[in-house]
């Protein structure tokens, strides 16, 4: 699978994902472009956009993006805070389709 990383996700993240075709925005050269821009470029050349921003299901009408956008929704985008939701994004990532938006969160242990 194609996967890009948003510029706020750390790329050794990439790592995680060794079994994709894994790049990152700035890899793309695509730095600072708007959120629409953006999902416009990454559906010519990805099959999923992994970002933390949990205010692009506000944003963007993900039905005109042939795309998946996975967010992984953490207490921050440091590594050792997106670390716990890798199992479950490659869990998902077989079964994913454009046009959709998936929200990842760590589960919070019952008490």
């Amino acid at each position: 699978m194609r996967i890009l990383l948003d510029e706020c996700l750390p790329r050794v993240l990439g790592q995680e994902l060794s079994e994709h075709h894994v790049r990152t925005v700035r890899e793309m050269q695509w730095s600072g472009s708007k959120n629409g821009k953006l999902l416009a470029l990454t559906a010519q050349e990805f099959d999923v956009f992994l970002t933390v921003d949990s205010n692009m299901r506000y944003q963007q009408n993900m039905i005109t993006f042939a795309i998946a956008v996975v967010t992984l929704v953490t207490v921050s985008n440091r590594l050792e805070h997106i670390l716990p939701l890798v199992p479950h994004l490659l869990e998902i990532l077989p079964t994913i389709q454009p046009y959709t938006l998936t929200e990842l969160t760590v589960s919070k242990p019952s008490s």
